[in-house]
């Protein structure tokens, strides 16, 4: 099936089960979960991993990321997009975790297909901003997506990862101030 196709099956079953549809919210989860199966054990596989059940472990984090953040999908994109970003953010941490450098990890093509047509504004914004968050270290990173995204206190945030409230801040703030930084060398760039 092409990635247009998927899209065209997804978006629907996907909006359908934002509006509390269970079935069809089981039957997403079902289809993309074969699709990003497939992603996750190709790109385990390019960065030298090839056990099985590591792309299941990263699949199942994946899921669980899309069932928590399934209230911060914009409803102007392509779902498979949405859902093939939060896989590339679990897999980049999975490796991060590992103890893999995933630096020489290879931007798919996949994803610039998923991100659909390239002369999107918004689609260039979000992927700069995934970009940018790729490529902070994955406990600034959590920091960030659990206070800013997910709206959960700094001291929650803190907690979680094993640090004082203020060790948290500061670290967002570092995090933030990069983020900015890599966003204004994009925007220099000529087009």
């Amino acid at each position: 099936m092409s990635l247009q196709e998927l899209e065209t099956q997804l978006r629907p079953i996907f909006l359908a089960a934002l509006a509390g549809d269970a079935a069809a919210y089981r039957l997403f989860l079902d289809t993309i979960s074969v699709r990003l199966r497939g992603y996750l054990r190709q790109m385990l596989a390019r960065a030298g991993r090839s056990e099985a059940s590591e792309a299941e472990d990263v699949l199942q984090e994946t899921l669980l990321a899309l069932h928590l953040s399934r209230h911060t999908y914009d409803a102007t994109s392509p779902v498979t997009a949405w859902a093939h970003a939060i896989a590339r953010y679990k897999l980049v941490d999975h490796l991060r975790r590992s103890g893999r450098h995933v630096a020489n990890l290879p931007l798919d093509d996949e994803a610039y297909q998923l991100a659909g047509p390239a002369d999107d504004a918004a689609s260039e914004a979000r992927l700069d901003l995934e970009r940018a968050m790729a490529a902070l270290p994955g406990r600034t990173r959590a920091l960030i997506d659990k206070v800013k995204l997910q709206g959960a206190s700094v001291a929650e945030a803190a907690r979680a990862a094993g640090m004082t409230e203020t060790a948290a801040k500061v670290a967002i703030h570092r995090g933030l101030q990069a983020m900015a930084r890599f966003l204004s060398r994009r925007g220099e760039r000529p087009g």
